[in-house]
């Protein structure tokens, strides 16, 4: 498995400036070949090497010849998004960097970087765990230039642990108002979250209406502050689930919920809050700590889980009378209705558990 460590680079004033000026000539010397690449219409990684690494070599004499190829590569990536228009690159937009240009000393807590100015070694810190996952790092780390500081996001190779045998399935419903519910009945709530995001909301509109310096710098002190306290949050949830299912030695049944956005509509006072709904990010965490805990996610299809009885399975809308609410019209069967999800949720996953094996027969 693929995990990525974020790490801070301790930078000087003179490293932080070759480092700032290695990202721009970096980045004007993909704008240079993307523009090459969409005359010619060659936007395959090999056709643009072949197109424009010898003119690249001479406009920038200043790059190195790995840092070229890694551009390339950037370029070649920016058009697998799509093809209709030129793609450009921001000024200090990130790059990536190889074993030929920059190397960890980790015990040291130093890196050996590749910059327009020279080799550099550039102190860093990071956590624990991000030390430990240096330990495996391979392949490329990426560059990054983030609020007046540079980080390296090094990508590295965990190994995954066999899955453990499993029977039963802990079903999971994801929602707005309550972030997740599993078939066991715990609720985890999303007040705290909802509520957090309606008051940034709020104090976003008063500081932008204002319009003056200090409300500005205050929009830009509090920028993703939301998001990370949502993306831990996520983080939090996502590891209880995992280590509830590892202690029962059940799998996860996740609602598969790719789309969910065009296929549903809500009134516009709650668009805010529907299109804030981090339902992806948070199955993601699931299925990365799930599997580097040897625990199996089964995606299920959502379809009616919240309308369906899981005791006489008796399908009909009118079985919720409320949002919060689900009441069986056929045999009367009565509970929160998030939790019925993921009890149906949690059927479903058992039943792609208990298929009959075919090639048995």
């Amino acid at each position: 498995m693929k995990l990525t460590a974020q790490i801070k680079l301790v930078t000087s004033a003179q490293e932080k400036s070759a480092l700032e000026q290695t990202l721009r000539r970096a980045n004007e010397a993909c704008d240079y070949m993307s523009q090459q690449a969409w005359e010619k219409k060659l936007f395959k990684q090999f056709n643009v090497h072949t197109l424009c690494y010898h003119s690249v070599r001479r406009h920038f004499p200043d790059l190195s010849a790995q840092i070229v190829v890694r551009c390339i590569a950037k370029v070649a990536d920016a058009y697998k998004v799509g093809k209709k228009v030129t793609r450009t690159f921001k000024p200090l937009g990130a790059i990536s960097y190889d074993e030929r240009i920059l190397h960890w000393y980790t015990e040291k807590s130093l890196v050996s970087i590749w910059t327009v100015a020279g080799r550099m070694k550039i102190p860093f810190v990071c956590g624990e765990r991000q030390r430990t996952l240096l330990e495996t790092q391979s392949g490329q780390s990426d560059l990054v230039y983030r609020d007046g500081e540079f980080y390296l996001y090094a990508c590295c190779e965990v190994e995954d642990p066999e899955p453990c045998d499993f029977d039963e399935c802990l079903g999971v419903d994801l929602g707005i108002i309550s972030v997740a519910t599993d078939s066991d009945g715990t609720v985890y709530s999303g007040a705290t979250m909802n509520g957090l995001r309606a008051r940034h909301r709020r104090l976003r509109q008063k500081l932008q209406k204002k319009n003056t310096k200090s409300a500005k710098r205050l929009l830009k002190k509090r920028a993703r502050k939301e998001h990370r306290f949502a993306t831990n949050e996520n983080h939090r949830i996502s590891k209880q689930i995992v280590q509830e299912a590892k202690d029962t030695k059940r799998a996860i049944a996740l609602e598969e919920l790719t789309g969910i956005r065009s296929r549903t509509t809500v009134r516009k006072k709650d668009r805010a809050t529907h299109h804030s709904w981090a339902f992806f990010e948070l199955r993601s965490f699931i299925e990365y700590k799930a599997k580097r805990a040897g625990v199996t996610v089964i995606p299920v299809n959502p379809a009616y889980t919240s309308r369906t009885c899981p005791i006489c399975g008796c399908v009909d809308k009118k079985n919720r009378p409320s949002q919060s609410v689900f009441h069986c019209i056929s045999c009367g069967f009565k509970e929160l209705a998030d939790f019925v999800a993921a009890l149906n949720i949690a059927i479903r996953g058992r039943a792609v558990v208990n298929q009959p094996n075919a090639d048995a027969v």
